[in-house]
């Protein structure tokens, strides 16, 4: 017994030597909190940031909220209003108009990837362009970077307006960077603890994996009348405390600084910012209503990795749809969550003399390859090549048909619907509608 006790008593004395010799972790470093921020913007060009500047102003003012852009392009591309220089040397000037006009109002920290201004109205032609994986990784490394509550983006949607293809493009790369931030997998070289921190020749970023908690769109459509309900909508005539002017001005004046742009008559720009900024809900994984407040629900308690739906393949079948940016929409939105931006019937702008390119895919998810018949119903007037119509799909594949569609002069400035059906074995496949708003609005489609 006595031999016991002193075995117990040995192993005592050890253990409390152990523990007393017993080194304490220094704490993890935090991740660098000078550019934590409540807003973050991702937007396709310098000026675009207007859309929402007087909204985001009185929050800086007023709820000392904190806000970042992201700018997907520097805006090398269009006209120059205040002197001659153009491309490279463009968009060396729009950034620093850009840095200018987000100081004015209080925003200090911005960014500006490496996609080339990019007109037209084809979201996949800009993706393509700025090389769509590099993109992504940029966006996603800077809201983990930035550690964002809020997101704000253009609508990624193809309507009349809302048909930049730029504008788009940013929407779906905020969208992706929203879902794809908090994945370990997604860019894991970023979230790669560094081995020696103050080191030299060190690999391994350093990055936390963050949550973004709620993702809102904006447009320019010309029609907001499918918007009304869609969101939160804050009136721009607030008065700024310090300034003595409203918040409509606050936007007017940093929009000022965008020379090189300066398209507006004082008139146009009154109205313009005048408008209340009108968001269109997203989503959020923190509750809360479509047309309740930005920040309702939202605290600084970071949130779980939320993973989104992902793509769901087309049931068995044949099937004739509109192709391009439309297929790729109708894919999109319920891979993310977001079906609900599915707001407008398909539209399309062409100004008259011009061709309209509108693509259509036959789709065969069948054991056995089909003969389609294709069938077009155009306005009067109009007319169409290619004119084939009957196409052969192979099993388990698609086919891409670019159709050119030049509208008759008689029809400008109005509305036209363009139908497309389409037959296999003698039983319909479906059909497709287009809406065409025959104006000008100077992108090429």
């Amino acid at each position: 017994m006595k031999v016991f006790l002193s075995f117990v008593l040995a192993v005592f004395i050890t253990s409390g030597v152990s523990q007393s010799r017993a080194q304490q972790a220094p704490p993890n470093p935090e991740p660098d909190s000078r550019y934590k921020v409540d807003i973050l913007e991702v937007v396709g060009h310098p000026d675009d940031d207007i859309e929402v500047a007087a909204y985001v102003a009185k929050l800086i003012e007023q709820q000392h909220k904190r806000v970042a852009v992201i700018f997907t392009t520097r805006g090398n591309s269009g006209g120059n209003a205040a002197g001659q220089e153009q491309a490279n040397a463009l968009a060396d000037v729009r950034e620093m108009e850009a840095r200018r006009s987000l100081a004015s109002y209080g925003v200090s920290d911005a960014w500006f990837l490496h996609g080339s201004d990019t007109p037209g109205a084809d979201v996949l032609h800009s993706l393509e362009q700025w090389g769509h994986g590099a993109a992504l990784d940029e966006i996603v490394r800077l809201i983990r970077v930035t550690r964002p509550e809020v997101i704000l983006t253009w609508m990624p949607n193809y309507v009349v307006g809302e048909n930049h293809e730029d504008h788009q493009a940013a929407g779906v790369l905020a969208t992706e960077a929203f879902d794809l931030a908090a994945n370990p997998l997604a860019f894991p070289e970023q979230v790669e603890a560094p081995r020696e921190r103050l080191g030299i020749g060190n690999y391994g970023e350093g990055l936390r994996l963050w949550q973004p908690k709620k993702i809102y769109y904006f447009s320019d459509t010309t029609h907001f009348d499918f918007l009304h309900g869609k969101g939160p909508e804050y009136q721009t005539n607030d008065m700024s405390p310090s300034r003595k002017v409203p918040y409509s001005r606050v936007a007017a004046e940093a929009w000022n600084y965008y020379k090189t742009q300066n398209d507006f008559t004082d008139a146009q720009l009154k109205e313009f910012t005048e408008m209340p900024v009108r968001l269109i809900f997203g989503k959020s994984l923190v509750g809360g209503s479509a047309t309740s407040d930005v920040f309702e629900g939202i605290t600084s308690a970071p949130v779980a990795y939320t993973r989104a739906r992902g793509y769901v393949p087309p049931a068995p079948g044949l099937e004739l749809e509109l192709g391009g940016p439309w297929a790729f929409y109708h894919a999109f939105w319920p891979a993310h969550n977001i079906e609900h931006l599915d707001l407008y019937s398909p539209e399309a702008q062409v100004a008259p003399g011009e061709t309209l390119w509108v693509p259509l895919l036959i789709r065969n998810d069948t054991d056995a390859p089909k003969q389609v018949t294709l069938r077009s119903t155009l306005s009067s007037g109009w007319s169409q090549k290619p004119d084939a119509t009957i196409y052969t799909v192979p099993a388990h594949d698609a086919y891409a048909i670019q159709l050119k569609i030049t509208p008759a002069a008689a029809h400008k400035d109005t509305w036209q619907t363009l139908k497309w059906s389409a037959e296999s074995g003698g039983q319909s496949v479906g059909s497709v509608t287009l809406r065409v708003d025959v104006a000008a609005n100077g992108l090429p489609q």
